[in-house]
This record gives C-alpha cells, structure tokens and sequence, in this order.
C-alpha cells in the first residue's frame, strides 16, 4: 500500500509550470538518452546554442527581436494616393486653362469646354497611372518580404542542423 501512495504522489503534478526548453522553443524535440539531468541539458543546450550561432552565423533570438521591432516600425498596409474625385480636379485646370487660350483665341467659352474635357481625360489618366504605381510598389514590397522570410528561413534551417548535431554529439537524440 505504501508503494501505491508513493507511486500516486509522483504521478500527480507539481505546483510550478515546466520551464520550455531552449530545443522546445526551436520547434525540436530532445530526449536525454544518457539519463542526463534537466541542469545538464539547460548547460549542454546552451552551449549548443552558442556553438550552432558561431557556426551557421545565425542567432535565432536576435533575429526575432529584429522582426518584431521592424514590424511596429513600418505601417501594415502600403499608402495609395486618392483618385477620387481626379477627373474633377483634372476638369477644373483644363477648363481654366482653356479659358485662357481660348480668350486669346477669341472664344473663352469653347476653350473652357475644350479645356475641361481634356482635363477631366488626363486627371483621370493621371489617377490610373498613380493607382497602378502604388499597386506595383505593394506587390515590390510583398516580393521583397516573401523573398527575406525565405532567406531566414533557411537561415533558421542551418541554425537548427548545427543545434540539433551538438547536442546528438552530446549523448541527445534531437527530432
């Protein structure tokens, strides 16, 4: 009977949350195959941290902290000029325009009109060309983000190798 409460006891769990360890937090998964201690793994998967940083040139952490500076730093959403209300503002200036050459020509009124019509025509056109270079540089941008996360992400995959080949070197099998 004594044996089946000191079995219970060390079922149950304890009071304090299980520290995640640094392979846990690299998406791996290390069993101590040598039966070492929880303390020698912390010290062993320290010192293959900082063995796999020197070797693949890549820190995991920093590169977080990075990321997540850079993404407060920088707005979300590309910026997009208006064009609403461009063929408008394009009709207003052609039809001043207009007016002018057309005074001088001898007609203000039919300048105007003329001036307004192709105003309207090359404000609108002007808009379209504006809308298609924000569109363009959000896509150049994408491109360039996709590009980025992929070079860390193999980065990340070397870094990860390195790791996971010291602490099997050190007695771990690391999955």
């Amino acid at each position: 009977m004594l044996a089946v409460v000191s079995w219970t006891q060390a079922q149950q769990p304890t009071a304090s949350t299980p520290q995640k360890s640094m392979s846990n937090s690299l998406g791996l998964h290390t069993f101590p195959a040598k039966n070492q201690t929880a303390a020698q793994q912390e010290k062993d998967e320290s010192a293959c941290y900082s063995w796999a940083k020197q070797d693949s040139g890549f820190d995991p952490v920093a590169e977080l902290s990075k990321q997540q500076s850079s993404t407060t730093a920088l707005p979300s959403t590309p910026q997009t000029p208006q064009t609403r209300g461009a063929g408008v503002k394009g009709a207003a200036g052609g039809a001043a325009t207009g007016a002018v050459v057309g005074a001088i020509a001898g007609d203000a009124g039919k300048g105007a009109a003329a001036g307004a019509a192709a105003g309207t025509i090359a404000g609108r056109a002007r808009a379209r060309r504006a809308q298609r270079q924000a569109q363009e540089h959000a896509k150049q941008q994408q491109q360039q983000q996709a590009q980025a996360k992929a070079q860390t992400q193999e980065k990340l995959d070397s870094f990860k190798k390195g790791f996971g080949a010291c602490m099997e070197g050190k007695g771990y099998v690391v999955k």
